[in-house]
């Protein structure tokens, strides 16, 4: 059962001729798609960190980043690529997850740019942009663990 507050989040019109359900519900698939993608980036390379950790070494080789800092951040890329996606997906902690991915993006895309792979560089801006649209449409966020716990506490209250 729908309760009035969250009826009219759901149907009330936006100001720029969308839908709010719409919305709400584009939200939902984008973060979710996005958290899935997110997720198994990282659950791909868990099971080989070292090799990854390696391979982002040997590419870097020519630049003037130590090998030491290439791969500790490497060892963590998978890690957060999966803690991010799987809070992505469910909506648990998004707007902080969100960001993290975000921050995440920049250090990538600050490599990637460094080594001159546009290509690469050009579908990281393509996720950066989805980052954006969730980070700015984060009061669409209504099909997601956070707007259960949000309810949950209020009516504790």
């Amino acid at each position: 059962m729908l309760t009035s507050r969250y009826r009219s989040l759901l149907f009330s019109d936006s100001s720029i001729g969308l839908r709010r359900r719409d919305l709400v519900t584009a939200y939902a698939f984008l973060r979710i798609i996005l958290g899935i993608n997110f997720f198994n980036h990282g659950f791909t390379r868990l099971g080989n960190i070292p090799g990854f950790a390696e391979g982002m070494a040997k590419m870097f080789e020519n630049t003037f980043l130590p090998s030491f800092l290439v791969k500790g951040t490497s060892f963590l890329v998978p890690i957060v690529e999966l803690i991010v996606g799987l809070l992505v997906m469910f909506g648990l902690y998004t707007q902080a997850a969100l960001l993290t991915g975000f921050g995440l993006m920049a250090i990538l895309m600050y490599g990637i740019t460094l080594v001159q792979n546009w290509e690469t560089a050009t579908s990281q801006l393509v996720y950066c942009l989805v980052f954006f649209i969730l980070v700015a449409g984060n009061g669409f966020n209504l099909f997601s663990l956070d707007w259960l716990l949000q309810q949950s506490r209020r009516r504790r209250i």
